[in-house]
Formats: C-alpha cells, sequence, structure tokens
C-alpha cells in the first residue's frame, strides 16, 4: 500500500501543474484579443503545423512581391500531449470526436519577430455533438515559429511555395452556464 502513495502523489501533483498550464488570464492580454464577460474556457490545446506561403506579385500601383498565407494545417494535443483533434484552413477546428468550429477573426497583436500573430476568434459556426458543440470564441496565443518565410520573394520567385512550422495554444471558449 505504501508503495502506490508515491505514484498518487506524483499524479495529483502532474495533474495540477496540467490544469495551471490550461488558465489563461485575459486581464494580462492585450484588450482585443479578451474574451468578453459571460464566456468561460471549455478547452485548452497545443497546435503544432505548419502554414504554407507562396510569393506572389502584390496588386496595385506600388506592385512589389510579398509571400502571401495560403492553408494552414496541424495537430491539436491537450495537456498530456495525447492528439485531440485537428486545425486547417478556414480557421477550423475539429475534435476526434467529430464535432468542428469555425472561426471568424475579430483581432490580433504581435507576437514578436518570427511567430504568427496572436490572435481573437469568434465562433462562426459549430457542427457535430461533442467537444467543440456551443464553442462561442477561440483564442491563439503563445505562438511560435509560422510567420511569413524572412527569403527574399520577388520576380524570379513568383510562384514558389514554403511550408512553415508553428507552434500554439488555441483556447476555446464557451457561454458561462448558470
Amino acid at each position: 500500500m505504501t508503495t502506490l502513495a508515491p505514484v498518487l502523489v506524483s499524479a495529483a501533483l502532474l495533474a495540477t501543474v496540467a490544469v495551471a498550464r490550461a488558465a489563461v488570464d485575459n486581464a494580462a492580454l492585450p484588450t482585443a484579443l479578451r474574451v468578453p464577460p459571460g464566456h468561460e474556457l471549455r478547452l485548452w490545446s497545443l497546435g503544432k503545423g505548419e502554414v504554407r506561403y507562396a510569393c506572389r506579385r502584390q496588386a496595385g500601383a506600388g506592385g512589389g512581391y510579398a509571400w502571401v498565407a495560403g492553408e494552414s494545417a496541424g495537430r491539436l494535443y491537450d495537456l498530456y500531449l495525447r492528439e485531440i483533434g485537428w486545425s486547417y484552413g478556414g480557421p477550423t477546428w475539429k475534435s476526434v470526436d467529430g464535432s468542428k468550429v469555425v472561426g471568424l477573426p475579430l483581432a490580433a497583436a504581435p507576437a514578436g519577430e518570427g511567430h504568427l500573430p496572436l490572435q481573437l476568434l469568434r465562433a462562426a459556426g459549430t457542427s457535430g455533438q461533442g467537444t467543440m458543440q456551443g464553442v462561442s470564441y477561440i483564442q491563439r496565443l503563445n505562438t511560435r515559429g509560422g510567420a511569413a518565410p524572412n527569403q527574399p520573394c520577388d520576380a524570379r520567385r513568383v510562384g514558389r511555395e514554403m511550408a512553415v512550422g508553428y507552434q500554439a495554444e488555441f483556447v476555446f471558449y464557451g457561454r458561462r452556464e448558470r
């Protein structure tokens, strides 16, 4: 019986660390990225994937060339790094239970050079019964990587595509139930 005590203590400690990692202090975020009152955290996930960029000529009088973001794709993991879903274009998040949510970008804030911006999205629609049912807002936080390539984009490189890896926390909120 005494041999189980360290295992139970370790499991309890791990669970406490996992919950602390999932907490989001909205008051510490830029105002534009805060989830409105009346919504509560439903799911925290770690996303790992890539954003595809293409070198394109810019329309308009100035012309020029720039890397333009295209499709993105990634996998979502829970606090214990178990795969729980996917993210892809749109932006859309789909759970392993088949439910999904499509986001509508509302606001963004810089995350530093080379990183995707932080973002607040409103759920534009959900489908299926499960984890994503009732999601109202999504935050993309603590991004690493994913920004446009730092390689030149010019007339010689038009049409060239590159995939850039990223990591981000995706936090899903739903209306607070009373």
